[in-house]
């Protein structure tokens, strides 16, 4: 059977993860730092710290959930399960490692800042009053970021407490790979209307809030905060160039603000239990990895839209399943 072009790429995608993970396991055992009490907490080590960024940049703007890959890594490569550690110790370990994902999003922050600095110039100028359009849509992406601020202030540990789990990942990336091919074979026959819709210019506050909305649905880890605004975007008629970029400048605002309130509730424990060159190490290799990332989607979908991540989505699911049921994870 010869498989499609878009199925040969899912499973090279699938592949190359599986080799990026087994490459950071084997950078040796994890290291220690002290607590406030003077004992020994896991760590992670450099290595790993790499490992969780390259997966943190290439992952945050992709429709396939960096923070579903991100738990994936974790579990994969054993942080906050050391067997010397007591039950207190390696739970503690995880919650540094949940905030350590939410934080290092900052490398890729700062990477599509630099990418769309015209965009942000734009909107800094609005901000100004020196250019309208840049009025417009800085007031267009306050408009999508409000739902998840107040949605995700009041339900954050609920999320965290239920949905931060391999099972729930699993389910997102299934149903999520499901929706994009059907959303791709549905419009494969007026492939012009992708490219034919509006601009960003002509994106109004009532499509950005309606945006917004759905984006709180990537509160769900694996359902990727990038595929829900871009088909949103989409579903209020913008172009698929347009719903990209306004997906990534939604994601700069709502990524930064996670980021920063992570940062300073979660700051010390981080230092206490990683060390700041791990942390340092994550944020430049997400940096990194995001460049090339985005540069990536970007010339990719205009070719050939959005199918590809619904495989990939679908085989790592099915995959990760498969390493769950025979306990190989």
């Amino acid at each position: 059977m010869r498989l499609g072009k878009s199925t040969r790429i899912a499973l090279a995608g699938v592949l190359i993860w599986l080799f990026t993970i087994a490459a950071g396991s084997a950078f040796g055992d994890r290291s220690t730092s002290p607590d406030i009490a003077g004992q020994d907490t896991p760590a992670m080590t450099v290595g790993q710290a790499a490992i969780l960024g390259i997966v943190e940049g290439l992952t945050e703007y992709l429709p396939v959930s960096s923070t579903g890959h991100l738990l994936l890594a974790e579990r994969m490569m054993g942080i906050g399960d050391s067997q010397s550690a007591s039950a207190e110790e390696r739970q503690r370990t995880k919650d540094a490692a949940n905030a350590y994902t939410i934080c290092i999003q900052a490398g890729a922050i700062i990477a599509v800042l630099g990418l769309y600095f015209r965009r942000v110039r734009q909107m800094l100028q609005g901000l100004l009053g020196r250019n309208p359009n840049g009025s417009r849509l800085l007031a267009n992406v306050a408009a999508g970021f409000m739902p998840a601020a107040i949605i995700g202030l009041l339900f954050n540990k609920i999320i965290k407490a239920y949905l931060f789990g391999i099972w729930p990942v699993v389910a997102a990336w299934f149903v999520g790979g499901v929706a994009i091919l059907a959303v791709s074979w549905r419009s494969r026959n007026n492939r012009k209307a992708a490219h034919q819709g509006r601009s960003l210019e002509e994106l109004t506050w009532r499509m950005a809030l309606v945006i917004g909305f759905a984006q709180c649905i990537a509160m769900w880890p694996g359902v990727s905060r990038s595929l829900v605004t871009i088909v949103g975007g989409l579903v209020m008629g913008l172009s698929l160039s347009a719903a990209v970029e306004y997906s990534f400048l939604l994601g700069v605002v709502t990524l930064g603000a996670a980021t920063a309130y992570d940062a300073l509730k979660q700051g010390p424990m981080m230092l206490q239990t990683f060390a700041a060159m791990p942390i340092a190490i994550g944020l430049l290799f997400a940096f990194i990895s995001a460049v090339v990332s985005v540069k990536w989607m970007v010339a990719y979908l205009n070719r050939h839209g959005l199918a590809v991540f619904g495989y990939y989505r679908i085989a790592i699911a099915l995959a990760t399943t498969a390493w769950i049921v025979t306990g190989t994870m």
